[in-house]
Parts: structure tokens; C-alpha cells; sequence
């Protein structure tokens, strides 16, 4: 540990990573941080791997300091990121020097930003994961006063005329809004719900209060389950889309439990579920049928841009040095002819 982070307002915010991908064979949800294409770019743009440690920001206002120089990317939501009182940009590296507070405020049209630091932070793991999980008790939850020990320091990098940007990478950021499109597939009871099945893609559904990260709860008008066949409790995907009673829908999210007795309607593509982690309380929901060929060329996709980002980001922080020698040499003084 080279240096240590202290959080001075926490708001609603954890540590995590990308989830605990052996924990549903054991029983455990996979949690992990619910907008997985923004927590990914955020660690991509600190120069980490994308599993690393990072901490998740959701709604509230948040403030911490770091005792030396550090590198930061924030991503997801948008909101107003500042570093020692002046306003950076998002989605790009932004140096931090020591003893400067760095604050997220007003998250808006959207819910959740992601914070990564060049060289990650230090988080107790289980099952080789940081992710929190609230039904056994397991994870770091930030408070006011938290310490977190960072593992690298990055001299500050800043353009030194004007204070101009540095890094302008340009990457094209996810559309949020108050009104969201979620892609889903056909999920293994749809024909149990008849012709009603439609009425999924018919309206909006609007989300509720009781959301959180185990699911999310929609209002709206409901497809009707023909069949009155008990459904036996059974596995459930990351996604799924339930119709447990009359009056809304339920989609799990990835803090759900491992298995459920509700029928399945339709299943969330992954980049839905990316979606669905930025929906606020009031937010209408769309959904969107697709198949699972279309869904897999479309992440594939997603993820072809990231690592384009991932391309990027390494060239330049070789050029500039980070985590390593400068790749740049001085050019010599033009000849006179």
C-alpha cells in the first residue's frame, strides 16, 4: 500500500468489481456493479483491468482525499465531477494531486457513476470477488471516515498553458434518459402468458421507489399468465423478467437470488441490464424484443469498443509514462539548411 484514501461524505456508495461469477453454483448472487459497460470504461480509463476494485457511486453526493497523487476516471451517470474546486470532465483520466478532495455531485438522468484510481484500491474478497453482498453481510459499504489503502501514486498530468485538457479521447458515452429502451429476449414461460405476451412491448412501465439491486419493480399494464399450474422453484437468469402477481412486473437484477418460483416472461439482454442499473424511481421503461443472435452480436460489439478504448488509453499513458517509463523521447532541434 503506497498511500491511503479518506472518505469524507459517502452518500450511498461501495466498493466492487464485476461480480462473483463462481457464486450461483454456491448459492450466491453474482452481484457486482450493475451498469457492467460503465464500470468496465472506468477501469479501462484509469489503465486497470477491468475486474478491478473500483467504488460504486449510486444518487447521493459524494467526497473523498487522497494523501498523494492519484489518477481518476468517474463514468456512468452524469453529474459534476471537481478536483480541488475545479470541474473536470467524465469518461476521461483526470489527475488528482495530493491532498485534494475530489466530489461527485448531482447525479442526474441516471443513478449510478463509477470511480476507478490508477492502480485500484485495497477490498476484502470473497470467492476472488470485492462485490457487496446484503444478504450474508459481505462488503466494503463506505462511511464517513473510511480509509481505503491505493496501491500506485501517478505524478499530476496536466497540459500546462491554460490548464487545457490533457485527454480528450473522444469515447462515445451510453444515451441515459428518463425514458429507456431495454432489449429482451423470449424467456422460457412465454407461452404461457398467450396472446397477452405482447402487451409487453405495447406500453411503458414505470419504475418504482422499491427498486434496488436485487430487482426492480414496474408499474404498468401486465400481461395475464393463462395457466394456473403451480410454477416449482427453480434456477433463474440474471434478468428475468416475473410476473408474480397482478399488479407488476419484477426484473432481477444482479443481486438477485439464485432461484425464484414466478414465471418468466422475457430475460434482459446484458446490455439491458446496463440499461435498467441507470433506471430512477419514475422512469418508463420499454422493452424491446430481440433474439439472442442479435443480443450477442450487439455486446459483442460493445465490448469491440471498449477494447479500441482499452487500445487508446494504454498508448497514451505508455507515451506519458504511467505505470512505466515514458515512451517518448525530445525531438532534435530542427537542422538549418
Amino acid at each position: 500500500m503506497n498511500g491511503r484514501i479518506v472518505v469524507e461524505q459517502s452518500g450511498n456508495s461501495v466498493v466492487t468489481d464485476l461480480g462473483r461469477f463462481r457464486g450461483p453454483r454456491f448459492g450466491l448472487p453474482v452481484n457486482g456493479a450493475l451498469d457492467q459497460f460503465s464500470a468496465r470504461a472506468a477501469n479501462i480509463l484509469a489503465g486497470n483491468p477491468d475486474n478491478a476494485p473500483l467504488l460504486e457511486v449510486t444518487a447521493l453526493d459524494f467526497r473523498m482525499r487522497a494523501d498523494q497523487d492519484i489518477l481518476i476516471a468517474v463514468t456512468g451517470a452524469p453529474l459534476t465531477l471537481t478536483v480541488g474546486g475545479r470541474e473536470q470532465p467524465q469518461w476521461e483520466p483526470v489527475s488528482v494531486c495530493a491532498g485534494e478532495a475530489v466530489a461527485i455531485r448531482g447525479i442526474h438522468t441516471g443513478l449510478r457513476s463509477y470511480l476507478a484510481i490508477h492502480g485500484s484500491v485495497d477490498a476484502p474478497l470473497l470467492m476472488g470477488s470485492c462485490a457487496p453482498d446484503t444478504v450474508i453481510g459481505f462488503g466494503l459499504k463506505l462511511g464517513e471516515g473510511t480509509v481505503l489503502g491505493i496501491r500506485r501514486s501517478v505524478a499530476p498530468l496536466r497540459q500546462p498553458y491554460f490548464d487545457i485538457p490533457l485527454f480528450r479521447l473522444g469515447f462515445e458515452r451510453p444515451a441515459m434518459g428518463s425514458e429507456l429502451v431495454v432489449d429482451v429476449t423470449d424467456g422460457p414461460d412465454v407461452a404461457e402468458f398467450g396472446d397477452t405476451a405482447s402487451l409487453l412491448f405495447a406500453s411503458g412501465y414505470t419504475v418504482s421507489g422499491h427498486s434496488n439491486h436485487i430487482g426492480l419493480r414496474l408499474g404498468g399494464q401486465l400481461p395475464e399468465r393463462m395457466s394456473n399450474a403451480e410454477v416449482l422453484s427453480r434456477g433463474v437468469p440474471v434478468g428475468a423478467v416475473e410476473v408474480p402477481n397482478r399488479e407488476e412486473l419484477l426484473v432481477l437484477h444482479r443481486g438477485r437470488g439464485v432461484t425464484a418460483g414466478y414465471p418468466v416472461l422475457a430475460v434482459a439482454t446484458s446490455l439491458g441490464l446496463d440499461v435498467l442499473a441507470q433506471a430512477r424511481p419514475g422512469d418508463v421503461v420499454r422493452f424491446r424484443k430481440t433474439t439472442v443472435a442479435e443480443a450477442t452480436l450487439a455486446y459483442r460489439a460493445a465490448m469491440r469498443r471498449l477494447e479500441s478504448l482499452r487500445t487508446t488509453v494504454n498508448t497514451v499513458f505508455k507515451l506519458l509514462g504511467v505505470g512505466d517509463e515514458p515512451g517518448w523521447r525530445e525531438l532534435p532541434p530542427a537542422i538549418a539548411i
